[in-house]
Parts: C-alpha cells; structure tokens; sequence
C-alpha cells in the first residue's frame, strides 16, 4: 500500500466561554463575597490556581455578574493594544466615573476621545511638562520644611503624598487658585470615589435622582466641585479671552503662575479641524486631571518611600546617586535621565504597588484570547497587581529589587509584563508628568531625610485606584544640615 503525505489535522478553534476555568466559589454568590472582601487577593488566587484566563461570577442567578480576567502580557497586549478597538469602556466603573466628573480624557470614547486628545496632546509634550519642574520641587521642598519640625517622630506616608501630589498638581492647574481648589478637592473627592465604586458594583443601583443620603452627599459633593472649576474657568476666559496664541506664549516658561497654569491653556486650546473646548469640556478635562493626575501619583510616591524605608540598603544607594548628581542644587527637569537608580526604585515600586490595579473593559465582538473563546458584550479586566506578581515574568515577585528595571533587564521582558500606565491607543497621557513629579519629589525628600518604617506592611484595597486602607509610617531623621 503506497504511502501518502499525512493530512494536518484541522485546527479546533478556541475553547468555548463555557470551558474557561475559574473558581466556583460559594453555590449561590459564587466568588461575590471574595471580590467584595479582597478582589486583589482573589485575582492573585485565580491565576495561581485556573492560569492565566479566567472566568469568575459572583452574585446570586437573576443578579449574578460575568467577567473574564486575563493576566498574561500576550492577552493584556491583544485587550490594551493590538485590539483595543474590540475593547471598549463601556465597564459599570468607567460609567459611574463619567457620570461623577463627566466624560473627559480617561472616559470618552470614537470621535469624542479623538478630538479631545488632539486638543489636550501639545499641553503634554515633554517641553510642556518639563515645564512643571519648578512648580514641583517647590511643592516637595514646602513639604520638607514641614516635615523638619517633626524630625525624630513620625509621619504618615499616605495622607502626606496625597497632600503633597493634589497641592502640585492643583497648582499646576489652577496656578494661584490652587488653594481654594486643593482644599474643595480634598473635602469632596473621597465621598464621590467611594461613591462611584460603591454604585459601580452592585447588582442592582438605585436611580441618582431619588433623595437618599448617599445620593445627596455625592451630588453636593460633585455641585461644589463643579461650581469651583465653572467660578475659575469663566475668570480665566474673561481675562484672557481664549486666543490660542495664548498656549504658545506660555510654552516653556515655569508652570504656577496666573495665565501660564494648565487651566488658562486649555480653556486657549483649539485648532482648526476641532474647534475648541467649551466651558463644560474643559471643566470635565480638569476634575479628571485633578482625579487621575493626583491621587496616583500619590500612590507612588508613598509606596516607593515606604519600600525605600523598610530596605535602608537600597535607600542608601538611592541617595548617594541623588548627592553625587545634585549637590546642594535644585533638581531640574534634566535630572530625570540623571538619576537612573532613583527611577528603577519608582518603576519597582509602581510594579508591586501600581495605581491602577484593575482595568476595565467590555468586548464589542467575540475574541480568541490564550486559546479560550471570549463571548461579545463581556466585561474584560486585565490587572497590572496580577501580571506584575506572576513568577513567570518576575523571579521571586514579592521581593523590592530595583535591579529588575536596569535598562538590559527591561529590554528583556514583553512589553506588558509591567503597565502601570496601561497601553496601546488609551496608554496614559500624563504618564511622563507622573514620572518626573515623583522622581524630582523624592529626590527633594530623601535628599533632606532619612526614613525608617515604621509599619511593615501597609494594606491595599482596589477602588478608581489602589488605595491604602491602614499607615505607612515612617520615621524621620533629618540629614546633616537639612531645613537648615
């Protein structure tokens, strides 16, 4: 009998959603008791045991909920990048937020986002940015001095960073407004985020418009809001008018002061293909700016010097680089490429604690991811927690080593094996503020002090972002004639 080539067997096609492993959680709420209590913890287990796609459901039948986690950097690829377009923000989370700060830069979507981006894009190229240097280390120096009268005691890293990073970036916004506008964000923003998580989640969410008393603290909360962006903007544009040579006269000149904030440039901000923002738009631009761009930067900075206080060695090591770079000097814009190691601590310490644990989104078609069948109209998260803890990607991941972020290492690992800032068309456009907010303020802080934890270990909860539900503690020694 002759012998003839064998035929290749037909390939199967992805599992179907049925076969996607996940944990069976409790036999009428499934894995809802978990999430609620630690949905961190219960993503972690997840992946350990089921791999790197999952399907979880929690609540009870008629009100149970469906989603897919996926954890591998090839499928947060296809999810952030190569198919972003099949994975929209149409989550209950990413909902509630539009509805509580309106439908900015984080939350627009198809031709809003677009023009949005394109008219928001030259206030962040590197110039711009570098831009803020002053009005940041001015910010983290007013914050050393504080902290000098509490040499010897402690502090608490967590609500100190949040001052520190809304007073910068209300500053950077508002300019010399940035007081009135710290202070309503700081009294305001907590009721609405808890609010909007609170809302995000439930099965079932009772309408806005009934008077109970959590829709009353958050509406009250988000009027004050609106009302303070509404007062500041209409000053701006009487003043200024809207010109849009209004952006390139400022463009290089230290961000703070009246005319030359974040603000005035985006109330001047236009083109002719997208018009401008009106008074609505620019408000809705600013409370996401103020949301993203203070609350996780603040998230880095307390967990890279809480990181830095409980490993002294690696604190030392940090802070020779920052003498033998800066001397006696201010840290300039400059100095970020400068100060290698300092960023390989931030970039560690953003990989074990990263703002935006969780990300959202919901699947517009059917979609082949690891091998398993991803149904249209299912909610999808991918979790920079989960993928930058998994000992595939990271040996021994709990561990501080900011040696994994030196430029041969990184050029080694897949692109999203560490996201903090997300990818692809939706990446962050804040991210390069971020960094240099938070490598020129811990260089100003470490530079003056050294830390000593206090608190080993700070416990975590996923909201809009991470939030530290207990202490950071350190405690403060001043350096050799710092505050002095």
């Amino acid at each position: 009998m002759p012998l003839t080539d064998p035929q290749p067997y037909p390939h199967p096609g992805p599992a179907p959603e049925s076969a996607i492993p996940g944990p069976a959680g409790l036999p009428v709420l499934g894995s809802m008791l978990d999430l609620r209590r630690d949905s961190l913890t219960t993503f972690v287990n997840a992946r350990r045991t089921h791999g790197d796609v999952v399907r979880l459901v929690a609540g009870p039948p008629g009100l149970r909920s469906v989603f897919h986690a996926v954890f591998a950097p090839e499928g947060v690829q296809q999810i952030l990048g190569s198919q972003a377009a099949n994975f929209r923000k149409d989550h209950p989370l990413y909902e509630e937020v539009r509805q509580a700060f309106g439908n900015g830069l984080l939350t627009s979507q198809d031709s809003d986002y677009l023009r949005q981006r394109r008219l928001v894009q030259p206030l962040f190229t590197k110039r711009r940015v570098d831009s803020y240097a002053a009005a940041i280390t001015t910010e983290a120096g007013t914050s050393a001095e504080r902290w000098h009268t509490a040499g010897g005691q402690t502090v608490d890293l967590v609500p100190e960073m949040n001052r520190l990073a809304l007073r910068t970036v209300a500053r950077i916004l508002f300019g010399l407004d940035a007081a009135a506008a710290e202070d309503a964000f700081h009294r305001c923003a907590p009721v609405i985020n808890a609010y909007v998580v609170r809302r995000a989640y439930v099965p079932v969410k009772v309408p806005r418009e009934w008077p109970t008393p959590a829709n009353l603290r958050a509406r009250a909360a988000t009027d004050e809001l609106n009302a303070l962006c509404d007062r500041i903007i209409a000053d701006r544009r009487a003043a200024r008018g809207a010109a849009p040579e209004a952006a390139d006269e400022a463009d290089g000149r230290d961000a703070g002061d009246a005319g030359d904030d974040l603000l005035s440039l985006l109330a001047a901000a236009g083109n002719d293909e997208d018009g401008s923002l009106d008074a609505t738009e620019v408000r809705e631009q600013v409370l996401i700016f103020l949301l993203a761009g203070h609350e996780t930067t603040a998230t880095s900075l307390a967990f890279t010097l809480h990181l830095l206080a409980r490993h002294p060695e690696e604190q030392h090591r940090v802070r020779e680089e920052i003498d033998r770079v800066l001397g006696e000097r201010t840290p300039t814009a400059a100095d970020l490429d400068r100060l290698p190691y300092l960023t390989q601590a931030l970039k560690e310490s953003m990989r074990l604690y990263p703002a935006a644990p969780v990300i959202s989104r919901r699947a517009v078609a059917a979609t082949e991811i690891g091998g398993y069948r991803i149904p249209a109209g299912a909610d999808v998260v991918v979790a920079p927690w989960v993928t930058h803890r998994s000992p595939e990607l990271w040996e021994d991941p709990e561990r501080f080593d900011p040696r994994r972020f030196a430029p041969e290492r990184e050029a080694e690992r897949h692109r999203y094996a560490w996201f903090p800032f997300g990818g692809g068309p939706r990446a962050c456009i804040g991210a390069h503020f971020s960094m240099l907010e938070s490598v020129l303020a811990l260089a100003v802080l470490l530079r003056t002090y050294e830390l000593e934890a206090v608190d080993q270990e700070v416990p975590v909860a996923a909201g809009i972002t991470l939030q530290a539900t207990g202490p950071a503690r350190v405690r403060l020694r001043p350096r050799d004639g710092a505050g002095e």
